[in-house]
């Protein structure tokens, strides 16, 4: 990142200007923008090819991320420009508050992938390791369609609020044996049928990752990020979501990864036949099955899903107390 980059990548609004090439958007309409920037000519869409930050060898732009996704600034301002509008974009009803539709933009979408990776069997059972915003929703989501989910995590808010909407939690904190073991115990001995895990790559708790981010900041800056870009992840999660899984089970990565040097266990990965699946959310893949759920009955809880609602000028603040685990921060809305 660099000094006045602008972050953010959940925005909703209201159209103020529109372009020559914004198709149907009018002056006035409502809508919600996906995180990443696509042409809409293809799916995957995470994978535009109109969009893709070449230069990095990267996928599609996103909004509010560094030069490794195209250094576009982002939603957390007053004003959005929005690149390729004719199809970035989802237009929302006028009425019910923003809680109900702005999750859209990420959480939703990328949660609702993350069970459709998971391949859940009918009837079917999936552990959530993480119980951070996207672990929390796609808890909810599982729970929604009919699965058994057992939702893991350290922090107390966070397995209070998983428990409150019915899903079983395990603190981590407390388990005297691993989590693959406290898991096979719960499913007759075999594992769930499917693993997502939403943590990914962790640098706060990470030692090792908080020394590299430290170090990359301090070296000329195509060092630095080349230290970044080859590093490698805790993997805190990936290893016990292997084990956890059953045999012939899925593993869907829905946490971020940003190591290039990662070692993986692949004669378990190979002798279990785990199917992994992964990637960032082809967000308006999903928008049409989740709809329904947002235009009557509030199954999935968005309209409380926030756990603090802030000024703008109080971002700094609602980063510190998200990444310090503080007042039960679990997701913040800012409100320019």
């Amino acid at each position: 990142m660099k000094p006045r980059d602008i972050l953010g990548h959940e925005p909703m609004g209201i159209v103020r200007e529109v372009g020559s090439e914004t198709g149907d958007l009018k002056v006035g309409d409502r809508v919600v923008i996906p995180f990443q920037i696509s042409c809409g000519a293809r799916q995957p869409y995470t994978q535009c090819e109109t969009t893709q930050v070449r230069d990095q060898g990267m996928g599609a732009a996103l909004f509010g991320y560094s030069e490794l996704y195209g250094e576009i600034p982002g939603g957390q301002a007053e004003l959005l420009r929005v690149p390729q509008a004719q199809f970035t974009h989802i237009k929302v009803a006028a009425g019910p508050p923003d809680s109900r539709f702005v999750y859209l933009s990420d959480v939703l979408p990328t949660a609702w992938q993350a069970v459709a990776y998971a391949d859940i069997p009918d009837g079917g059972s999936v552990t959530v390791l993480g119980l951070g915003p996207l672990g929390d929703m796609a808890a909810r989501i599982a729970a929604h369609l009919g699965y058994r989910v057992i939702a893991v995590d350290l922090v107390p808010e966070r397995l209070a609020r998983a428990a409150q909407r019915g899903v079983h939690t395990i603190d981590l904190g407390r388990l005297d044996s691993g989590p693959g073991e406290a898991m096979r115990e719960r499913t007759d001995g075999r594992g769930t049928d499917s693993v997502i895990d939403a943590v990914g790559m962790e640098a706060h708790g990470s030692p090792a990752a908080w020394l590299a981010q430290q170090a990359g900041g301090m070296l000329p800056d195509f060092i630095g990020k080349r230290l970044m870009q080859t590093g490698v992840d805790r993997l805190s999660a990936l290893y016990p979501a292997i084990d956890i899984v059953r045999r012939r089970g899925t593993i869907s990565l829905i946490g971020v990864y940003g190591g290039m040097a990662d070692s993986l266990p692949m004669l378990t990965l190979f002798d279990k036949q785990v199917t992994l699946r992964m990637g960032q959310a082809n967000v308006k893949r999903w928008v049409d099955d989740i709809m329904p759920l947002l235009t009557d009955a509030d199954p999935l809880g968005v309209d409380g899903f926030a756990t603090h609602v802030l000024p703008l000028d109080q971002a700094p603040h609602g980063y510190e107390i998200f990444q310090k685990k503080q007042d039960g921060a679990v997701k913040i809305m800012l409100k320019p």
